[in-house]
């Protein structure tokens, strides 16, 4: 059906960068929000999902 699997290493920060800026930082497993310094607050989960998704089309551009 024209669909690709990409897999993204499995040390890619993705639930310690900030999906709008890409600022990392450090956050303990049990906050499940992600806030940061240029203002952007959201579910931690989500956000992680975001960043998954942006590695993935970058690493498709490359192929």
């Amino acid at each position: 059906q024209g669909k690709q699997l990409v897999k993204i290493d499995k040390w890619f920060p993705s639930t310690k960068m900030c999906s709008r800026c890409g600022n990392k930082k450090e956050i303990p497993l049990c906050e499940r929000t992600y806030v940061c310094s240029c203002g952007l607050t959201i579910s931690r989960d989500y956000n992680a999902a975001i960043n998954i998704k942006k590695e993935a089309m970058r690493l498709l551009a490359l192929i």
